[in-house]
Protein backbone atom coordinates (compact mmCIF):
# COMPACT_ATOMS: atom_id res chain seq x y z
CA UNK A 1 0.00 0.00 0.00
CA UNK A 2 1.28 3.11 -0.75
CA UNK A 3 3.60 5.34 1.97
CA UNK A 4 1.15 8.01 2.69
CA UNK A 5 -1.44 5.39 3.72
CA UNK A 6 0.51 2.67 5.77
CA UNK A 7 3.73 4.34 7.32
CA UNK A 8 4.40 5.69 10.73
CA UNK A 9 7.10 8.13 10.58
CA UNK A 10 8.88 10.55 12.98
CA UNK A 11 7.68 14.24 13.38
CA UNK A 12 10.96 16.40 14.17
CA UNK A 13 10.23 20.64 14.44
CA UNK A 14 11.82 22.15 11.44
CA UNK A 15 13.55 24.54 12.99
CA UNK A 16 14.82 28.04 11.30
CA UNK A 17 17.91 30.28 10.72
CA UNK A 18 18.81 31.18 14.47
CA UNK A 19 17.16 34.27 15.53
CA UNK A 20 15.42 35.15 18.83
CA UNK A 21 11.46 35.42 17.33
CA UNK A 22 8.79 38.02 18.75
CA UNK A 23 5.35 36.90 16.19
CA UNK A 24 2.23 38.38 16.11
CA UNK A 25 -0.67 36.77 14.53
CA UNK A 26 -3.81 38.33 13.45
CA UNK A 27 -6.68 36.65 11.59
CA UNK A 28 -9.70 37.11 9.95
CA UNK A 29 -12.06 34.17 8.87
CA UNK A 30 -15.30 35.80 7.21
CA UNK A 31 -18.02 36.43 9.88
CA UNK A 32 -17.26 32.84 12.26
CA UNK A 33 -18.48 33.63 16.07
CA UNK A 34 -17.75 32.21 18.89
CA UNK A 35 -17.93 28.92 19.75
CA UNK A 36 -15.28 29.04 16.96
CA UNK A 37 -11.56 28.45 18.02
CA UNK A 38 -8.56 28.60 16.03
CA UNK A 39 -5.91 26.46 16.91
CA UNK A 40 -2.18 27.37 16.37
CA UNK A 41 0.05 23.95 16.71
CA UNK A 42 4.03 23.36 16.32
CA UNK A 43 6.70 21.60 17.82
CA UNK A 44 10.17 22.62 19.33
CA UNK A 45 12.86 20.23 20.77
CA UNK A 46 10.62 20.36 24.25
CA UNK A 47 7.66 18.55 22.73
CA UNK A 48 4.28 19.00 20.81
CA UNK A 49 2.83 22.45 21.37
CA UNK A 50 -1.11 23.59 21.00
CA UNK A 51 -2.51 27.51 21.75
CA UNK A 52 -6.15 28.16 21.05
CA UNK A 53 -7.93 31.40 20.49
CA UNK A 54 -11.55 32.10 20.44
CA UNK A 55 -13.01 34.03 16.98
CA UNK A 56 -15.05 36.84 17.85
CA UNK A 57 -17.18 38.22 14.98
CA UNK A 58 -14.59 36.74 12.20
CA UNK A 59 -11.09 37.83 14.42
CA UNK A 60 -8.67 36.02 16.39
CA UNK A 61 -4.85 36.50 16.97
CA UNK A 62 -1.79 34.68 18.55
CA UNK A 63 1.76 36.09 19.79
CA UNK A 64 4.54 34.44 21.10
CA UNK A 65 8.24 34.20 21.72
CA UNK A 66 10.26 31.43 19.96
CA UNK A 67 14.11 31.18 20.03
CA UNK A 68 14.20 30.34 16.69
CA UNK A 69 11.25 29.98 13.38
CA UNK A 70 9.34 27.42 13.11
CA UNK A 71 7.05 25.71 11.20
CA UNK A 72 3.35 25.48 12.32
CA UNK A 73 -0.15 24.47 11.10
CA UNK A 74 -3.02 27.12 12.08
CA UNK A 75 -6.24 25.21 12.02
CA UNK A 76 -10.12 26.37 12.56
CA UNK A 77 -12.91 24.82 14.36
CA UNK A 78 -16.00 26.91 13.25
CA UNK A 79 -18.37 24.71 16.04
CA UNK A 80 -15.65 25.02 18.65
CA UNK A 81 -15.09 21.12 19.05
CA UNK A 82 -11.45 20.19 20.86
CA UNK A 83 -8.49 19.29 18.09
CA UNK A 84 -8.25 15.96 19.10
CA UNK A 85 -11.86 15.69 18.34
CA UNK A 86 -12.05 17.27 14.68
CA UNK A 87 -12.48 15.13 11.59
CA UNK A 88 -11.62 17.37 9.04
CA UNK A 89 -9.29 20.15 9.93
CA UNK A 90 -9.27 23.58 7.79
CA UNK A 91 -5.94 24.49 8.28
CA UNK A 92 -3.02 26.34 6.84
CA UNK A 93 0.48 25.96 7.00
CA UNK A 94 2.25 28.66 8.05
CA UNK A 95 5.97 29.90 9.45
CA UNK A 96 6.18 31.71 12.82
CA UNK A 97 8.62 34.31 12.11
CA UNK A 98 9.33 37.85 13.53
CA UNK A 99 6.77 40.59 12.84
CA UNK A 100 3.20 40.45 11.85
CA UNK A 101 1.70 37.74 10.11
CA UNK A 102 -1.93 38.60 8.82
CA UNK A 103 -4.27 35.85 7.75
CA UNK A 104 -7.34 36.51 5.80
CA UNK A 105 -10.24 33.88 4.49
CA UNK A 106 -13.50 34.62 3.19
CA UNK A 107 -14.78 31.47 4.43
CA UNK A 108 -11.94 29.01 4.85
CA UNK A 109 -8.77 28.96 6.36
CA UNK A 110 -6.76 26.77 3.68
CA UNK A 111 -7.82 29.36 1.25
CA UNK A 112 -6.84 32.36 3.19
CA UNK A 113 -3.89 34.65 1.96
CA UNK A 114 -1.44 35.38 4.52
CA UNK A 115 1.04 38.31 4.42
CA UNK A 116 3.73 38.23 6.52
CA UNK A 117 7.86 38.12 6.01
CA UNK A 118 10.21 36.62 3.93
CA UNK A 119 9.61 32.67 4.89
CA UNK A 120 5.87 32.74 4.11
CA UNK A 121 6.33 34.62 0.97
CA UNK A 122 8.74 31.90 -0.11
CA UNK A 123 6.04 29.12 0.89
CA UNK A 124 3.42 30.48 -0.32
CA UNK A 125 5.48 30.64 -3.74
CA UNK A 126 6.07 27.41 -3.18
CA UNK A 127 2.73 26.14 -2.15
CA UNK A 128 1.58 27.51 -5.23
CA UNK A 129 3.68 25.86 -7.34
CA UNK A 130 2.25 22.23 -5.83
CA UNK A 131 -1.17 22.37 -6.01
CA UNK A 132 -2.10 20.88 -9.05
CA UNK A 133 0.44 18.25 -7.80
CA UNK A 134 -1.15 18.57 -4.22
CA UNK A 135 -4.50 18.70 -5.48
CA UNK A 136 -3.94 15.27 -7.74
CA UNK A 137 -2.90 13.50 -4.86
CA UNK A 138 -5.51 14.82 -2.73
CA UNK A 139 -8.21 13.36 -5.39
CA UNK A 140 -6.54 10.25 -5.99
CA UNK A 141 -6.74 9.14 -1.93
CA UNK A 142 -10.16 10.12 -1.95
CA UNK A 143 -10.98 8.20 -4.90
CA UNK A 144 -9.01 5.00 -3.32
CA UNK A 145 -10.76 5.83 0.17
CA UNK A 146 -14.38 5.80 -1.22
CA UNK A 147 -13.84 2.51 -2.56
CA UNK A 148 -16.55 -0.59 -0.49
CA UNK A 149 -13.91 -2.07 1.92
CA UNK A 150 -14.40 -5.55 -0.44
CA UNK A 151 -12.83 -3.23 -3.16
CA UNK A 152 -10.12 -1.75 -1.47
CA UNK A 153 -8.23 -4.97 -2.41
CA UNK A 154 -4.59 -5.88 -3.85
CA UNK A 155 -5.33 -4.70 -7.08
CA UNK A 156 -6.77 -1.28 -6.35
CA UNK A 157 -4.13 -0.49 -3.96
CA UNK A 158 -1.75 -1.42 -7.24
CA UNK A 159 -3.88 1.15 -8.95
CA UNK A 160 -3.41 3.58 -6.35
CA UNK A 161 0.88 3.40 -6.03
CA UNK A 162 0.96 3.43 -9.86
CA UNK A 163 -1.32 6.63 -9.85
CA UNK A 164 0.12 8.60 -7.09
CA UNK A 165 3.91 7.20 -8.18
CA UNK A 166 3.26 9.47 -11.45
CA UNK A 167 1.86 12.72 -9.32
CA UNK A 168 5.55 12.47 -7.35
CA UNK A 169 7.30 12.23 -9.78
CA UNK A 170 6.07 15.18 -11.46
CA UNK A 171 6.05 17.15 -8.36
CA UNK A 172 9.66 16.31 -7.81
CA UNK A 173 10.31 18.04 -11.05
CA UNK A 174 8.80 21.67 -9.34
CA UNK A 175 10.87 20.92 -5.50
CA UNK A 176 14.06 20.42 -7.22
CA UNK A 177 13.73 23.73 -9.00
CA UNK A 178 12.16 25.65 -6.04
CA UNK A 179 15.60 24.30 -4.55
CA UNK A 180 17.95 25.53 -6.92
CA UNK A 181 16.57 29.06 -7.30
CA UNK A 182 15.76 29.22 -3.82
CA UNK A 183 18.84 28.27 -2.51
CA UNK A 184 19.19 30.52 0.56
CA UNK A 185 15.93 29.58 2.54
CA UNK A 186 15.12 27.13 4.89
CA UNK A 187 11.80 26.41 3.15
CA UNK A 188 13.95 24.62 0.04
CA UNK A 189 15.56 22.35 3.10
CA UNK A 190 11.71 21.07 4.06
CA UNK A 191 10.91 20.85 -0.27
CA UNK A 192 14.03 18.89 0.05
CA UNK A 193 12.45 16.66 2.61
CA UNK A 194 9.14 16.39 0.26
CA UNK A 195 11.64 15.59 -2.77
CA UNK A 196 13.17 12.66 -0.57
CA UNK A 197 9.63 11.50 0.47
CA UNK A 198 10.04 8.98 3.73
CA UNK A 199 13.04 7.23 2.53
CA UNK A 200 15.08 9.40 0.93
CA UNK A 201 18.00 7.81 -1.19
CA UNK A 202 21.08 10.34 -0.89
CA UNK A 203 22.63 9.94 -4.60
CA UNK A 204 19.06 11.65 -4.91
CA UNK A 205 18.81 13.70 -2.64
CA UNK A 206 22.51 15.26 -1.86
CA UNK A 207 23.15 17.21 -5.33
CA UNK A 208 20.19 19.05 -3.90
CA UNK A 209 21.42 19.79 -0.55
CA UNK A 210 24.79 20.58 -1.76
CA UNK A 211 22.41 23.76 -3.40
CA UNK A 212 21.33 24.92 -0.28
CA UNK A 213 23.36 28.17 0.87
CA UNK A 214 25.92 27.56 4.37
CA UNK A 215 23.73 29.42 6.32
CA UNK A 216 20.80 27.15 5.58
CA UNK A 217 22.87 23.89 6.20
CA UNK A 218 24.54 25.51 9.28
CA UNK A 219 21.25 25.88 10.76
CA UNK A 220 20.05 23.39 13.03
CA UNK A 221 17.22 21.66 10.65
CA UNK A 222 20.14 21.97 8.50
CA UNK A 223 22.65 20.44 10.71
CA UNK A 224 20.15 17.47 11.37
CA UNK A 225 19.52 16.62 8.37
CA UNK A 226 23.28 16.55 6.89
CA UNK A 227 23.90 13.56 9.41
CA UNK A 228 20.89 11.92 8.60
CA UNK A 229 22.31 12.36 4.66
CA UNK A 230 25.18 10.73 6.10
CA UNK A 231 23.03 7.26 7.65
CA UNK A 232 21.60 7.51 4.09
CA UNK A 233 24.95 7.48 2.41
CA UNK A 234 25.81 4.49 4.48
CA UNK A 235 22.79 2.66 3.39
CA UNK A 236 22.84 3.13 -0.24
CA UNK A 237 22.12 0.24 -2.32
CA UNK A 238 25.22 -2.10 -3.02
CA UNK A 239 26.89 -0.64 0.12
CA UNK A 240 28.27 -3.21 3.24
CA UNK A 241 25.16 -2.56 5.76
CA UNK A 242 26.49 -1.03 9.12
CA UNK A 243 27.28 -3.51 11.36
CA UNK A 244 25.01 -3.29 14.89
CA UNK A 245 24.56 -5.52 18.28
CA UNK A 246 21.63 -4.78 20.24
CA UNK A 247 19.71 -6.85 23.11
CA UNK A 248 16.68 -9.05 22.72
CA UNK A 249 14.27 -9.76 25.15
CA UNK A 250 15.93 -12.04 27.26
CA UNK A 251 18.91 -9.48 27.42
CA UNK A 252 21.34 -11.94 25.00
CA UNK A 253 23.45 -9.22 22.29
CA UNK A 254 22.31 -10.05 19.03
CA UNK A 255 24.94 -8.71 16.36
CA UNK A 256 24.06 -8.26 12.80
CA UNK A 257 27.74 -10.26 11.99
CA UNK A 258 26.57 -13.43 13.17
CA UNK A 259 24.03 -13.55 10.30
CA UNK A 260 27.01 -13.79 7.74
CA UNK A 261 26.63 -16.31 5.48
CA UNK A 262 22.57 -15.55 4.85
CA UNK A 263 20.39 -13.89 3.20
CA UNK A 264 19.23 -11.57 6.40
CA UNK A 265 15.92 -8.90 5.88
CA UNK A 266 16.67 -5.83 8.53
CA UNK A 267 13.41 -4.86 9.57
CA UNK A 268 11.99 -2.18 11.65
CA UNK A 269 8.79 -1.83 12.79
CA UNK A 270 7.44 -1.10 16.29
CA UNK A 271 3.97 -2.73 18.01
CA UNK A 272 2.06 0.67 17.95
CA UNK A 273 2.93 0.99 14.15
CA UNK A 274 -0.61 -0.05 12.91
CA UNK A 275 0.91 -0.03 9.08
CA UNK A 276 3.84 -2.55 10.46
CA UNK A 277 1.74 -4.95 12.16
CA UNK A 278 -0.54 -4.94 8.77
CA UNK A 279 2.90 -5.56 6.97
CA UNK A 280 4.26 -8.59 9.23
CA UNK A 281 1.55 -11.25 7.77
CA UNK A 282 3.65 -10.68 4.36
CA UNK A 283 6.35 -10.92 6.46
CA UNK A 284 5.65 -14.26 7.70
CA UNK A 285 4.69 -15.80 4.81
CA UNK A 286 7.93 -15.08 3.02
CA UNK A 287 9.91 -15.75 6.20
CA UNK A 288 8.04 -19.21 6.11
CA UNK A 289 8.58 -19.65 2.89
CA UNK A 290 12.18 -19.57 2.70
CA UNK A 291 13.83 -19.86 6.41
CA UNK A 292 14.99 -23.51 5.22
CA UNK A 293 16.94 -21.66 2.13
CA UNK A 294 19.51 -20.06 3.66
CA UNK A 295 16.86 -16.53 4.46
CA UNK A 296 16.25 -14.94 7.83
CA UNK A 297 15.21 -11.95 9.14
CA UNK A 298 16.16 -9.61 12.13
CA UNK A 299 13.77 -7.41 13.47
CA UNK A 300 14.49 -4.40 15.19
CA UNK A 301 11.52 -2.76 17.36
CA UNK A 302 11.18 1.05 17.98
CA UNK A 303 8.88 0.51 20.97
CA UNK A 304 9.82 1.66 24.43
CA UNK A 305 7.82 -0.48 26.40
CA UNK A 306 9.09 -3.96 26.45
CA UNK A 307 5.67 -5.66 27.25
CA UNK A 308 4.02 -3.82 24.33
CA UNK A 309 6.85 -5.27 22.30
CA UNK A 310 7.00 -9.10 23.73
CA UNK A 311 3.23 -9.13 22.95
CA UNK A 312 3.12 -8.06 19.27
CA UNK A 313 5.64 -10.55 18.92
CA UNK A 314 3.97 -13.43 19.87
CA UNK A 315 0.46 -12.11 18.97
CA UNK A 316 1.86 -11.77 15.00
CA UNK A 317 3.84 -14.59 15.15
CA UNK A 318 7.03 -13.25 14.34
CA UNK A 319 9.52 -15.94 15.11
CA UNK A 320 12.71 -14.87 14.20
CA UNK A 321 15.49 -12.94 16.30
CA UNK A 322 13.84 -9.35 17.38
CA UNK A 323 15.94 -6.53 19.35
CA UNK A 324 14.96 -3.37 20.60
CA UNK A 325 16.71 -1.19 23.22
CA UNK A 326 13.42 0.62 23.64
CA UNK A 327 14.18 4.17 23.04
CA UNK A 328 11.24 4.94 20.51
CA UNK A 329 12.63 6.64 17.97
CA UNK A 330 16.42 7.11 19.37
CA UNK A 331 16.40 3.31 18.92
CA UNK A 332 20.64 3.39 18.45
CA UNK A 333 20.15 0.78 15.05
CA UNK A 334 17.55 3.34 13.75
CA UNK A 335 20.04 5.68 14.17
CA UNK A 336 22.35 4.48 12.15
CA UNK A 337 20.51 3.21 9.86
CA UNK A 338 18.60 7.37 9.31
CA UNK A 339 15.48 5.31 9.44
CA UNK A 340 12.73 8.21 9.88
CA UNK A 341 9.86 6.13 8.86
CA UNK A 342 8.48 2.82 9.55
CA UNK A 343 7.81 0.14 8.18
CA UNK A 344 11.22 -0.10 6.89
CA UNK A 345 13.67 -2.65 5.83
CA UNK A 346 16.44 -3.83 4.21
CA UNK A 347 17.69 -7.08 2.10
CA UNK A 348 21.30 -7.85 2.64
CA UNK A 349 23.51 -10.68 1.05
CA UNK A 350 25.19 -13.53 2.52
CA UNK A 351 28.13 -11.47 2.18
CA UNK A 352 25.98 -8.36 3.97
CA UNK A 353 25.41 -6.48 1.18
CA UNK A 354 22.44 -4.35 0.85
CA UNK A 355 21.20 -5.33 -1.98
CA UNK A 356 16.62 -4.03 -2.06
CA UNK A 357 15.44 -1.76 0.05
CA UNK A 358 11.49 -1.29 1.74
CA UNK A 359 10.31 -4.46 0.01
CA UNK A 360 6.75 -4.11 1.65
CA UNK A 361 3.49 -6.50 0.07
CA UNK A 362 4.33 -9.16 -2.21
CA UNK A 363 7.59 -7.84 -3.24
CA UNK A 364 9.21 -9.32 -0.53
CA UNK A 365 9.05 -12.94 -1.50
CA UNK A 366 8.83 -11.46 -5.26
CA UNK A 367 12.23 -10.41 -4.66
CA UNK A 368 13.34 -13.41 -2.57
CA UNK A 369 11.84 -15.88 -5.63
CA UNK A 370 14.24 -14.16 -8.27
CA UNK A 371 16.83 -14.28 -5.40
CA UNK A 372 16.57 -18.05 -5.51
CA UNK A 373 15.20 -18.72 -9.16
CA UNK A 374 18.44 -17.04 -10.14
CA UNK A 375 21.28 -19.01 -7.86
CA UNK A 376 19.39 -22.06 -9.12
CA UNK A 377 19.58 -20.97 -12.92
CA UNK A 378 23.28 -20.75 -12.22
CA UNK A 379 24.22 -23.55 -10.38
CA UNK A 380 22.45 -25.23 -14.10
CA UNK A 381 24.51 -23.27 -15.75
CA UNK A 382 27.80 -24.67 -14.40
CA UNK A 383 27.09 -28.10 -14.54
Amino acid sequence: MKKQLTTALILLPTILLAQQVNYQIHGRVGTLDAPAKAYLTYRTDLGNTTDSATITQGNFSFSGKLDDPLKANLIISQDGENLRKLRKADAIVLYLENGNIAVEATDSVSHARINAGSLNKANQELTQALLPYTNQLRAATLTYRSLPKEQQNEQAEKEYDKKTDAIEQNQKIVLASFIKTHSNTIISLDALKTFGGYFPEASEVEPLYNKLTADVKSSKSGVEYGKLLQSWKLTALGAKAPVFAQNDKDGNAITLDSFKGKYVLIDFWASWCGPCRRENPHVVKAFEQYKDKNFTILGVSLDSKRDAWIKAVEDDKLNWAQVSDLKYWKNDVAVLYGVRAIPQNFLLDPNGKIIAKNLTGDKLTEKLQQIYQSSAAAKSDSK
